[in-house]
Order: structure tokens, then sequence, then C-alpha cells
């Protein structure tokens, strides 16, 4: 499933044939994704014009000119892409329709935005974009790790008392937005923290210093375009790099890149996902 670095690197992708663009014609050909689109969606995106697109977590907010927004989830395979941009950014005449074109955005200069999702996990809704904040995937969600509500006070207050794995903690949404699997393992060898400590003993310091580096992962990630392990591609249909950049992800007995180190790295299971740490360097 994407995480921050692959959505934000969609966001940014899109941002520039979106922002300021109405939809001339919104094609939607199918009911549902993960779950059914909003009543009439065709019909209350055609004519909308997109003042602005955020990111939240891992959901894009495109906020319309009808004051409702639009919210996009891409799921485990969702692409959007982006082809026919007259402005030359995207250089991709318009393909022909494929199969799994679920959603289909004509913009009035002429780009087509294409969501395309073969395993259907992905998501659309529609909601008030004065109340965007209460809705139900948005309200539960923890703070944003590269903005300013999340910092060391707020990671060792949740981290205080806990007995779940540092992993797990992590993970939780509601201890902050957007992390996922491969950034965490990243972030943990980075701290020299082992995944399998409790979050509730692991020193204050060490704590607070994992603010700066889950921060510093994540902007590595967004500057290589995200990590393309599957089905990711960026906006303009372009693999993301930060996949050969990973220090422990995926590299399960291959030697740890700690200059001195002669450990190899280790793969266990936690919680039905795979972990992947050097058990020498992260105590």
């Amino acid at each position: 499933m994407p995480e921050l670095p692959e959505v934000e690197t969609v966001r940014r992708g899109l941002a520039p044939v979106m922002v300021g663009q109405r939809i001339a014609l919104a094609e939607v050909n199918r009911p549902d994704l993960r779950w059914p689109f909003p009543p009439d969606m065709a019909d209350r995106l055609t004519g909308r014009r997109v003042l602005g697109l955020r990111r939240r977590s891992k959901y894009i907010l495109a906020d319309l000119d009808s004051g409702e927004t639009l919210l996009v989830h891409l799921g485990m395979s969702g692409r959007m892409t982006v082809s026919g941009d007259p402005l030359g950014r995207f250089v991709h005449d318009h393909p022909a329709k494929a199969p799994h074109d679920h959603v289909v955005l004509n913009m009035e200069s002429g780009a087509r935005i294409t969501f395309n999702d073969p395993r259907r996990f992905g998501a659309m809704d529609l909601m008030d974009t004065a109340h965007a904040d209460d809705h139900k995937l948005l309200a539960v969600l923890g703070p944003e790790p590269l903005g300013n509500d999340f910092h060391e006070t707020h990671l060792v207050a949740a981290f205080r008392g806990r007995r779940s794995p540092v992993k797990s903690v992590l993970l939780d949404q509601k201890t902050v937005a957007g992390l996922g699997n491969i950034y965490v393992c990243e972030a943990l060898f980075r701290a020299r923290i082992s995944p399998r400590r409790h979050a509730g003993r692991i020193a204050e310091a060490r704590v607070a210093g994992l603010v700066p580096i889950i921060r510093r992962v994540l902007q590595d990630a967004i500057d290589a375009g995200g990590s393309s392990l599957r089905d990711f591609r960026q906006a303009d249909g372009e693999l993301g790099y930060f996949q050969h950049s990973f220090d422990v992800y995926g590299r399960e007995n291959a030697p740890c890149r700690t200059p001195g180190c002669t450990s190899n790295v280790r793969r266990i299971v936690q919680s039905g996902r795979s972990t992947f740490y050097c058990s020498h360097c992260q105590r």
C-alpha cells in the first residue's frame, strides 16, 4: 500500500494540472471501489473548479468550488496518472481506455487524470469541505509527521506506559498519521532501536530522537519520488527510486550497511507484517 511519501509524490504531480483548473467531464465507470461511490459523483464533479490539493496521512484531498472536497485513497494498487497536458509538463498522449480505469477526470485544459485500480481496494468520497476533518476516515488520525503538531513532547507522551512493540505503536495512525511498514522499519534502523522493544521501555531521550529521524526518512523518500515495489507509479507514470536506498526493508539476509557491522539483516513477523532489522545495531 502506498505510504505517505508515495501519496505526497502523487499529490505534487497532480497539482500543476488540477489546481485552478475545471473538471470539464468526470467519468465514473463502476458503482464502487472498496466502498460505494457517493451518489451522483460524476455530476457533482463535472464543471467544478479545483481550488486546492492537499494530503492528510495517506489521503489526497481536492477542494472544489462547490464547497465539497474529493477524498482519494489509492488502496493497494491504485494509480492516478496524467496524460495529454497541453502545457508540456506531462508528455504522454492519452492512452486507450483500460479495463481498470474506474474514474477519469477530463480537465478543461485538455489534461486527463485517470484513476486505475486493478484490485479495487482504493476509495473515493465527497464531503463538505468545512467539516472535512470530521470525516470518519480523517477524524481518527494523529498528527502529520512533517507538520508542527508532531514533536518530541507528543511522541514521548504517546510512548509512555505502552507495552506494545515500538513498531506497532508507530504504525498506529492515532500516534502519527501516514507512517507504514517500510518507513517505520527504516526509521527504527536509523535510530538504532529494535522493533521488538516495548515502546514504554525506551528512554525518553531516544524517543524524542525518533522525531527528526522519521522526518528525515520521509523527506528522503519524497525527494526520491517514493518507493516502487509492485504497483506504485508517480503521476507521470514513472517509478519511484527510494527502494534503492533501503537500509533494511526487503533486505533479509543481506549484510547490514552500518560500517564495521558483520551481521545480516533479519526478518521477523509482527502483527502479520514483515519487519526487517539488524539485531546487532538495533537494541
